[in-house]
C-alpha cells in the first residue's frame, strides 16, 4: 500500500514537472515567434530579402551601416557553429547583458539596452525555446566595427521581474522594451546613439534588400498616433499596413507580431498613448 502510494506521488509529480516544462516551453515559443520575433534578424534570406524558413535561425543576414558590418549569429544549437556548446547561464548574458562566453561584447544592431529588460522567467523560457529547435550548421562571419564597443552595457544582472499584465500601461511598457521597438522608432545622433529625449519619434533610415525604411513616429503627436484609433494601431503592427491600407517596407517584423496575441497587444497600444507628443519624421 505504501509502496502503491509513494508510485502515485511520483507520478504526479512527474505530470507537474511535465506540465509546468511544457508551459514554459510553450511561453518561449510565443515570445521567440512573437514578441522577440528572434528571426526577423537571425533568420537566413535569400538575395530578396525572404526568409528561408528549411534554416531556422541560422544567421548570417548582414546588417550594413556607415559605423559597422554586422551580421546576425547562429542561434540554432549546432555544437560548432552555433549555441550548442553554451550553457543555458551563459546563453542567458549574450541574450540580457551582450557578453559571449568568450567574454567578447556583442555589438549591434543586438537592441541589448533593451533586453536587459526581460525576465528571469521569460529568458528561461526563451532559452528553453531555442534549445528545442533543430541545429543547423552555419558559419557566420566575424562582425566589424569601426568604434570601440563598450566593455558591457551595465553591470550584472541579478533578478529581473515584469510588471503583473493587470497594471495595464505598465506591462504594455515591458512588452514595447523587450520587442525592442524604440530601437527602431527612436532618432539617432550623430554617433549613431539613441536620442533618449526624443524617444517614440521615429525618422530613422533602416537600409536593406527593402531599400529605404523610414521608422514612422509612434507618439501621441499629430505626426504619430494621436488620430489612429487602438484597432488600427494593432492592425498596422500585426498586418504590416497603414491604416490606409498601405504595407510598410521591412525591418518592421509584422511576420511575427501578429503572433501577439490580444491582451498584449492592448497593453502595447495602452502604453504607446502615453509617449509625449514628439514631432518627427511622418513617414513610415
Amino acid at each position: 500500500m505504501r509502496t502503491g502510494g509513494w508510485m502515485i506521488a511520483c507520478t504526479m509529480l512527474s505530470v507537474q514537472v511535465a506540465q509546468a516544462g511544457d508551459t514554459q516551453l510553450a511561453r518561449g515559443k510565443y515570445l521567440v515567434e512573437g514578441v522577440l520575433a528572434c528571426a526577423n534578424c537571425h533568420a537566413v534570406r535569400d538575395e530578396k530579402g525572404a526568409v528561408i524558413a528549411s534554416k531556422g535561425m541560422s544567421g548570417g543576414f548582414e546588417f550594413a551601416d556607415a559605423m559597422f558590418k554586422s551580421y546576425a549569429s547562429n542561434i540554432t544549437p549546432d555544437r560548432e557553429t552555433g549555441i550548442g556548446k553554451w550553457t543555458d547561464a551563459q546563453l542567458g548574458k549574450a541574450i540580457r547583458e551582450g557578453i559571449r562566453p568568450d567574454g567578447s561584447t556583442i555589438g549591434p544592431p543586438m537592441p541589448i539596452h533593451f533586453y536587459r529588460s526581460i525576465s528571469d522567467a521569460d529568458l528561461a523560457a526563451t532559452i528553453k525555446y531555442l534549445r528545442a529547435q533543430p541545429a543547423v550548421a552555419n558559419k557566420v562571419p566575424k562582425s566589424a566595427f569601426n568604434f570601440p564597443l563598450p566593455p558591457n552595457y551595465g553591470p550584472p544582472l541579478k533578478k529581473v521581474g515584469a510588471p503583473a499584465p493587470k497594471d495595464k500601461v505598465a506591462y504594455g511598457g515591458y512588452l514595447v522594451a523587450i520587442a525592442h521597438c524604440m530601437e527602431c522608432h527612436t532618432p539617432r545622433d550623430e554617433k549613431g546613439m539613441l536620442v533618449q529625449a526624443r524617444m517614440g519619434a521615429g525618422g530613422q533610415n533602416i537600409k536593406g534588400p527593402w531599400g529605404d525604411s523610414i521608422s514612422r513616429n509612434l507618439t501621441s503627436h499629430a505626426e504619430g498616433l494621436r488620430d489612429w484609433s487602438d484597432e488600427q494601431i494593432m492592425s498596422a503592427i500585426r498586418t504590416g499596413k497603414d491604416r490606409n491600407g498601405q504595407p510598410y517596407k521591412p525591418p518592421m517584423a509584422f511576420d511575427w507580431y501578429h503572433n501577439i496575441s490580444d491582451g498584449d497587444m492592448a497593453a502595447i497600444v495602452a502604453y504607446l498613448r502615453t509617449l509625449p507628443p514628439q514631432q518627427g519624421a511622418p513617414q513610415r
